[in-house]
């Protein structure tokens, strides 16, 4: 048999923990059937284990200590014997505890005193200090990380295209700390170690308020060298007081407003031991701690992509619009940049306006809380060095654009003078789909790439106007996601900040990591919604379902506990002053509605914006949030299972059931469900809220209602992603094809038709006049295409990991082809249709390990690894 190798989805939390635990998976021999046991090599030693668990956190005896690595091998026994070893993996820790640094944050701050520039228009700044090698290095790895983003050099080089590094986290609690491998570069002799050090996330703009210093005014670095010797010893050094720092020619870094840079000012040897600090200044030393020091699950950010213009357009003298064909979150790399001294501007955004120009209207925040007006950011600006073969390229902002104007150019741009570079978390991609009606392959792409946008360290709601890292959307569209690419730890990394915003008593912030400036005043209000605080349980499931994560449910569970509570205590205790008027004496039902506290509700409706926001704050939502309180008890008590909880299983499943059935007491009326919208009627069948003699009517119902609209979309944020499949699965299947292929507004193809390239944040992002308004790039709407996978193809996984999934696909709306493919753990899953003159012929694809069961018009067939034509 082929053998088993392992993938490389180790999980060591580097940092911040008593020991690590790196979480081993592997694919299983082609042509095998089901795993029976393991055994696991570490460093030699065999373990034999019995189990047919697919993932491993391998130590059977003494943990790793820090710096420690270790040879992992697995081999596996199934139905057809023992496979051989895996190739080996190598295992290493970084620094395990606080007690592990020797090194001292250092900060630029000197260079600041007595003249602290504008927020948003700060300069990035260099670090240096000297490192003595004196006896040959085994191994060396470099410890680094900041407050602020950074870009480490060593010896006149950048040390890894790793990029906004360390991260966006709840900085005072949580800073990530990244390790590299230097040991080739770590000679005999004196080298420099230095850093470009920005604002970032730590002091720089966020959110949509953009407030700047939320959690420190001033930036820090820190970096250990640990160096193994060829003798047996070992060197520790790192940042400290004989670090200097001085300005660099990045005049303004932010990454919401731009980077502005006078390349007259670049000295490419600064980083380099024969350069002269001396008119450096020293740095201070800051107390910022290393009990805050952790590792980080998530890949990190780094150019993934390069686009070139579709077209370059001279649109008036000196002024240039390019049109890169697609909207993306990045940069640009400009070579064109005129003699020395020329001033280019640029600006970059996702739509033209009327005039043919780069339009930012529709990303100026227009909230009437801010205490001042605001711009859209998004501008660039270089000073030309007038050197041959420069190139401007700004490493420390990123801008979310389908267009740039460049203005200052005496010439016209040509079409390679300008490259779009691709910037977001470096996922490795998992799901693909294709199909015989482009318009819905289009509308796939402009789904993957909204996600891509958006996916910049963090899930975000839009790569412009806020890039918050919002609850509410990340848990509808991790279904979608994580089908898409590997997003396991992607999103541990961000539950993590998740969890420490959870406030005292149970409140979910509505966002991770959530600027100080989000918890005041009116702000503070509009934190613990339904749907959004929701996220702490939906989130870890899917990772659950589809990583066979149980670490993370285990790390999460405290969370979703006191979450939990805190709704099941805000039913029982409080009533909605609407309900109490009602009915002044509470009835037994009344105890399991949740119709207090904030809640977004479905958001963002066709036709129902709120105008009132006060108003819209005190509302009663309680249809919305009492279906998510009946919903997330209903999978907490699945994942108390999976914890082998039992006792906890038993009661949430039964305060589900409870709480379902006072849904459907209070939104039930004569057989209808009431209000009659079509988001609450796709939650009471998706969520089960409804007795079965009930569901029919309700899905009749849902089928009048998208009719009588014309055949539109009518719900928001919440309930999309569930409407088409709620429609297929109660009887209408023809209505969801129908629906899908509408090219009327509002609907998912009208976006297409009106050349979207990633998803809106309103179904009217571009109105029937052209405008633009809010974000064109919001990947929520897009979670449609889990439709596409999973009905139009036909692909559904039944157990976690894919081990059983079902293959049905539902032909409809003209197609007479479909396909698709996932990477699940144990290999890749994929199904292929066609029709022709009324048959359909299908492929199959099961991985090692894997079942699936083919539905076919003469029943369900069960078919084992390997290649299968229906």
């Amino acid at each position: 048999m082929t053998p088993t190798r392992l993938r490389a989805e180790l999980r060591p939390d580097a940092l911040g923990v008593d020991a690590p635990e790196p979480r081993l998976s592997w694919l299983l021999p082609e042509g095998a059937g089901r795993q029976e046991a393991y055994e696991l090599s570490v460093d030699g030693r065999v373990v034999a284990v019995e189990g047919a668990e697919h993932t491993l956190r391998p130590w059977p005896d003494a943990p790793l200590s820090s710096g420690e690595s270790r040879a992992v091998r697995v081999r596996v026994r199934t139905d057809l014997g023992w496979s051989e070893w895996s190739e080996p993996l190598d295992v290493e820790a970084g620094l395990l505890s606080a007690a592990d640094w020797v090194a001292d944050w250092v900060s630029p701050a000197p260079l600041e005193r007595g003249s602290v520039p504008r927020a948003g228009f700060r300069p990035a700044y260099r670090l240096r200090g000297e490192v003595v090698v004196d006896r040959p290095v085994r191994r060396a790895r470099l410890h680094v990380t900041a407050h602020g983003v950074y870009e480490p050099w060593l010896d006149g080089r950048r040390v890894s295209d790793d990029e906004l590094t360390p991260g966006y986290t709840e900085y005072l609690q949580r800073t990530q700390v990244q390790t590299y491998d230097v040991t080739a570069q770590l000679t005999v002799g004196r080298h420099v170690l230095g850093s470009v050090l920005a604002d970032g996330w730590f002091r720089g703009q966020v959110g949509l308020t953009r407030a700047h210093d939320q959690w420190g005014d001033t930036t820090a670095f820190l970096a250990q060298l640990v160096l193994d010797h060829e003798d047996g010893t070992r060197t520790v050094v790192g940042t400290g007081g004989d670090w200097r720092c001085a300005t660099s020619h990045i005049l303004a870094a932010d990454l919401i407003e731009g980077q502005q840079e006078d390349r007259r000012l670049v000295e490419p040897d600064w980083c380099t031991p024969s350069y002269d600090d001396s008119g450096w200044s020293s740095v201070d030393v800051v107390d910022r701690g290393h009990d805050i020091l952790t590792g980080t699950p998530a890949p990190p950010a780094r150019p993934v992509e390069s686009l070139r213009p579709v077209s370059v357009r001279r649109l008036r003298e000196g002024v240039d619009v390019v049109d890169f064909g697609q909207n993306i979150n990045g940069r640009v790399r400009l070579t064109a940049l005129g003699p020395a001294g020329t001033r280019l501007t640029l600006t970059h955004g996702e739509a033209l306006g009327a005039d043919g120009d780069v339009t930012l209207a529709h990303l100026v925040p227009n909230t009437p809380f801010l205490p001042e007006p605001l711009s859209a950011g998004q501008v660039d600006v270089v000073v030309s060095a007038g050197v041959a073969g420069d190139a401007f390229e700004p490493r420390f902002t990123t801008h979310g654009f389908q267009y740039v104007r460049v203005e200052g150019l005496p010439e016209p741009l040509a079409c390679g003078d300008i490259t779009a570079v691709v910037v977001h978390t470096d996922l490795e991609p998992r799901g693909a789909f294709s199909c015989s009606d482009e318009r819905l392959d289009r509308l796939h792409d402009a789904a993957v790439w909204s996600f891509r946008g958006n996916a910049c360290d963090l899930p975000t709601d839009c790569p412009t106007r806020e890039r918050a890292g919002w609850t509410g959307d990340w848990q509808l569209y991790v279904p979608t996601a994580s089908y898409l690419y590997d997003v396991d730890g992607f999103s541990l990394k961000w539950l993590r900040d998740v969890a420490v915003d959870q406030w005292d008593d149970g409140v979910v912030a509505s966002m991770a990591p959530i600027p100080p400036v989000e918890m005041q005043g009116l702000l503070h209000e509009v934190n613990g919604s339904a749907g959004w605080g929701d996220a702490v349980v939906l989130v870890p499931l899917e990772l659950y379902r589809e990583y066979g994560d149980v670490g993370v449910v285990r790390e999460l569970w405290p969370v979703i506990v006191r979450w939990l509570d805190r709704v099941e205590q805000m039913a029982r205790k409080d009533r909605h002053p609407d309900r109490a008027a009602r009915h002044p004496e509470p009835r037994p039902h009344d105890d399991y509605l949740w119709d207090t506290g904030f809640h977004w509700g479905e958001w963002l409706e066709p036709g129902e914006e709120p105008t009132d926001f006060m108003a819209f704050i005190k509302a009663d939502k309680s249809e919305v949030a009492t279906a998510f309180y009946a919903w997330s008890t209903r999978q907490a008590a699945y994942l108390a299972s999976v914890l082998g909880l039992d006792a906890d299983a038993e009661r949430y499943a039964d305060l589900s059931r409870r709480v379902a059935a006072a849904w459907a007491t209070e939104f039930v009326e004569d057989g209808h469900v009431v209000p009659r919208t079509q988001a609450n009627l796709v939650r009471a069948l998706a969520f089960g809220l409804l007795p079965e003699d009930l569901r029919r009517q309700a899905a009749d119902d849902l089928a009048d209602l998208v009719r009588a609209s014309g055949v539109r979309v009518g719900t928001g944020f919440l309930a999309t992603p569930d409407l088409l499949p709620v429609l297929a699965d109660h009887g209408h299947l023809d209505l969801a094809y129908e629906l899908l292929l509408q090219e009327s507004s509002p609907s998912w193809l009208a976006m297409i038709a009106r050349g979207a390239t990633t998803v809106w944040e309103r179904w009217d992002g571009i109105d029937d006049d052209g405008v633009p308004h809010e974000s064109l790039n919001h990947y929520s709407k897009g979670a449609v295409i889990s439709f596409l996978h999973r009905y139009v193809a036909g692909l559904q996984r039944l157990e976690p990991t894919w081990r059983r999934f079902r293959v049905e696909p539902r032909p409809g709306g003209g197609l007479t082809s479909a396909s698709t493919s996932h990477l699940s753990p144990h290999g890749t899953v994929a199904v292929s249709w066609t029709t022709t003159d009324g048959s359909l012929s299908l492929n199959v694809t099961v991985p090692p390990g894997c079942v699936a069961e083919v539905v076919t018009p003469d029943g369900t067939v069960e078919v084992g690894p390997g290649s299968h034509v229906l």
